[in-house]
């Protein structure tokens, strides 16, 4: 094209020097195309985007602008002639020198007066800031996403000024139950109960986080299917720049699992505080130096000494010598070669209290880790009450079973004696007739007088020995009375009679009526009689039943009932129950209840069954109560 053909064209359209002037105020990059798209005007703007002399004009050859008829705005610029209307929001422009540019560009058809169509009108904006901004925002954005939803544990989203939601990770998905697409834009109190929601919870939650910068504290939030849940919750003000917006940040974590554990460990620890407070057995805990950790509410009152009195020091200070100047070689032996001969087993050894007396116990150690190191427990049981009752045990053991058997041989002697009362009956008449033959003087009946009379005589001999020797051992057995209350020697005589029946399901009880007087009574003996009778009561059940003891006031005397849930006594044998020698037991001799009520009536009582008292067999004795007399001496 030469220079006569381009102003020829100008010519044309003589009014477009008129509008140059007025479309460099425009605030965009402008140029106006003509049938053969030939530029033949554009503006400041445009020689400004395409790199064109300030000072040069209209019209330009294609090669001043050759990204116009390149590709696909040349394609573009055709449309417009005919008539179409096209728009980019964004472009890439790539300049001689390399660099790229982003651009806004629309192409539209120019016209004349009359319609018809005479080029092509193009405006373009440079949008290369506005794009890298975008692009800068879009990078942040999905680093921010990447680095959300690697937070498996949390929560996290992003809120904008007014709380609707932005972001929402993969955790705050999994948690709350909503995926991000049916969250997006809408505000996060959706994460709320209704009734918070209707008192502007959420709204609070958020001034508090914009007038402090964040917001923490556990509060319950709401998920998708309506179930709560306790959550950490942390609200965070995000002061926007030139690429982010300001809004908040909340992250969101379920603690209902931890605070339902934390409280189930305070209770626990509570319990266990509790439980070592009331057991019996004291429980002290040392490390490998034999200092100690933990000294129980029972140690305290067992060895004398407060808790902050011995914790850190060694535990050999509990115990007399030589126990304390060989334990810390124990301790040694122990962490240098791991040999223990304590743990695990059960001792009997001697303790020190603070007041300097010293008292046996059982002591159990067992062995912990705990807290990175090596911890011992002993677990400690005061056996001086126990061993003080187990002698009284024994030496009551002891009485009542010198008493028993004396008990038994005074019977067996009244007994004997009645036995031996009509033979020696029958010997004095023997000796007496014989005697009266010898008066007569007959010849024929003298030597069977003398045999008979001197069979009689060894007879009777005999029989006053064996009396004689009896009377002599039972003589012992006098009865000595003292004052006693009737509910201990029950209790007492239960602690023995039944002893040993645990392990038969046998329960034992006691029953003591009220305002009961004191008995004058050989504690022994009536002991004795309580014992027979629950030994036979407990004979009787064998197992799974009950044995009781009632105790009440009859008059001037004192009631002692004792009933079982056994098969009871047959009809038949009711009669003869407290005969010598009448006995259903195998190995019986028949003497028990025989004795018993020798024992009572000698104390000026009597002794009974009654068949109505209970299901099983019911015994009823009474002893007379403490006369004033008695009780003063008269």
């Amino acid at each position: 094209m030469n220079k006569a053909d381009i102003n020829f064209r100008t010519e044309r359209i003589p009014y477009v020097r008129l509008v140059a002037p007025m479309i460099d105020q425009i605030p965009a990059a402008i140029a106006l195309f003509d049938t053969d798209l030939a530029c033949v005007l554009c503006n400041a703007r445009w020689k400004g985007l395409f790199d064109l002399p300030a000072d040069s004009g209209p019209p330009y050859s294609p090669d001043h602008v050759p990204s116009c008829h390149q590709g696909p705005w040349r394609k573009v610029l055709g449309q417009a002639l005919d008539g179409e209307t096209i728009a980019s929001d964004f472009d890439r422009l790539e300049r001689a020198d390399g660099g790229v540019e982003w651009i806004r560009w629309s192409v539209s058809p120019w016209k004349d007066t009359k319609g018809a169509v005479r080029g092509a009108l193009m405006v373009c904006e440079d949008i290369t800031a506005e794009m890298e901004q975008h692009l800068r925002s879009k990078v942040l954005k999905q680093e921010l996403s990447l680095f959300i939803d690697i937070a498996e544990n949390f929560a996290l989203c992003m809120l904008d000024d007014e709380g609707r939601i932005t972001i929402w990770n993969q955790g705050a998905q999994r948690l709350c139950g909503w995926r991000e697409a049916e969250v997006q834009g809408r505000h996060f109190d959706i994460l709320f109960d209704p009734s918070e929601r209707e008192r502007g919870l959420p709204q609070r939650q958020l001034e508090l986080a914009r007038k402090n910068g964040s917001f923490r504290d556990r509060c319950w939030r709401t998920r998708k299917d309506g179930s709560r849940f306790l959550a950490e919750v942390t609200i965070s003000r995000v002061e926007g720049d030139d690429v982010l917006p300001s809004g908040f940040g909340q992250i969101v974590r379920d603690i209902t699992h931890e605070d339902t554990q934390a409280r189930s460990l305070e209770a626990s620890t509570v319990l266990l505080r509790s439980i070592l407070d009331t057991v019996p057995e004291a429980l002290i805990v040392i490390d490998v130096d034999g200092r100690i950790l933990l000294f129980s509410k029972t140690a305290e009152e067992m060895f004398g000494y407060c808790a902050h009195e011995v914790i850190g020091r060694n535990v050999s200070m509990l115990m007399p010598s030589p126990d304390r100047e060989e334990h810390d070689g124990h301790m040694q032996r122990y962490r240098s070669q791991g040999e223990s001969r304590v743990i695990g087993s059960k001792r009997r050894v001697y303790g020190l209290r603070k007041d300097g007396t010293i008292f046996p116990h059982s002591l159990r150690i067992g062995e912990a880790f705990g807290g990175g190191q090596r911890m011992f427990a002993g677990f400690v049981q005061d056996l001086t009450e126990k061993e003080a009752t187990e002698a009284r045990l024994e030496e009551l053991q002891r009485e009542l079973a010198h008493i028993a058997r004396v008990s038994e041989m005074g019977t067996l002697a009244t007994s004997i004696a009645h036995e031996l009362n009509q033979p020696l009956m029958a010997i004095g008449n023997i000796v007496q007739t014989s005697a009266e033959l010898l008066r007569r003087a007959e010849t024929d009946s003298i030597e069977k007088v003398a045999d008979a009379l001197e069979q009689a005589g060894h007879e009777a001999l005999r029989a006053g020995e064996i009396v004689k020797r009896l009377r002599s051992f039972v003589a012992r057995g006098e009865i000595e009375r003292t004052l006693e209350d009737p509910g201990r020697l029950v209790r007492d005589a239960i602690a023995l009679g039944t002893a040993g029946t645990r392990h038969r399901n046998i329960e034992r009880s006691v029953t003591v009526g009220p305002e009961l007087k004191h008995v004058f009574v050989d504690r022994v003996q009536i002991q004795q009689v309580l014992l027979n009778l629950m030994r036979n009561a407990v004979d009787a059940i064998e197992r799974d039943g009950e044995v009781n003891v009632a105790i009440t006031c009859d008059g001037s005397a004192v009631r002692f009932t004792v009933t079982d849930s056994g098969p009871g006594v047959p009809p038949e044998r009711i009669e003869r129950l407290f005969e010598p020698f009448s006995t259903t037991k195998k190995d019986g001799m028949g003497m028990g209840l025989a004795i018993c009520r020798t024992i009572i009536e000698a104390h000026g009582g009597r002794i009974w069954y009654d068949p109505d008292l209970a299901d099983g067999a019911g015994f009823v004795f009474t002893v007379p109560c403490l006369r004033e007399e008695d009780e003063h001496g008269d």
